[in-house]
């Protein structure tokens, strides 16, 4: 089971680091949009659009990322008074009643909105450029899969944390400090 989850968690950890270099290519667009626009009085007709799709992959891809390093917002005022076994149920009867539904959610519907959008070739239609999506579109079902394989570990997390009494130690990556 720690196999499992050490391998899942490697796999969202490096999906979000890959997707988290379209930070550096968003500030580099965003610098040569300005240049162009205000500089040279040429602005363009792609950047904003890819920007857009940059953003919303980094965003959709983040989430596996921020799962596995325990990094989503939570409201831990009495959650972390609780001993850890308690805690440990706790965010396995959330994970089971709250996570998961909302994930199958975002991973069918999402899995239906991009099977339309390659079957029609869909492009950005308040785009000067008609930029294609659908190959964007593809991104929320695979975030929703990743999330909900990522979730599974969560829950063999919290099933060994309620067998041993302690958190299995977690993969480290950036930490704020």
């Amino acid at each position: 089971m720690e196999k499992f989850i050490y391998f899942f968690e490697s796999v969202s950890i490096w999906v979000g680091r890959a997707f988290g270099w379209c930070i550096l290519v968003l500030t580099l667009s965003v610098t040569y949009e300005v240049f162009v626009r205000y500089v040279l009085n040429a602005p363009t007709v792609w950047v904003f659009d890819m920007m857009v799709q940059m953003y919303g992959g980094l965003f959709l891809m983040a989430g596996p990322y921020a799962l596995a390093q325990d990094a989503h917002v939570r409201g831990d005022v009495l959650y972390r008074l609780f001993p850890v076994r308690t805690q440990a149920w706790l965010d396995l009867i959330l994970y089971i009643f709250f996570f998961f539904p909302g994930m199958l959610a975002l991973f069918w519907f999402g899995y239906e909105i991009a099977s339309d959008s390659w079957r029609y070739k869909e492009v950005s239609w308040n785009s000067p450029a008609r930029i294609q999506i659908y190959y964007f579109k593809s991104l929320i079902p695979l975030a929703g899969g990743l999330l909900i394989i990522q979730g599974i570990s969560e829950c063999m997390r919290c099933i060994l944390c309620i067998k041993n009494g302690q958190w299995m130690k977690r993969h480290e990556d950036v930490r704020e400090t």
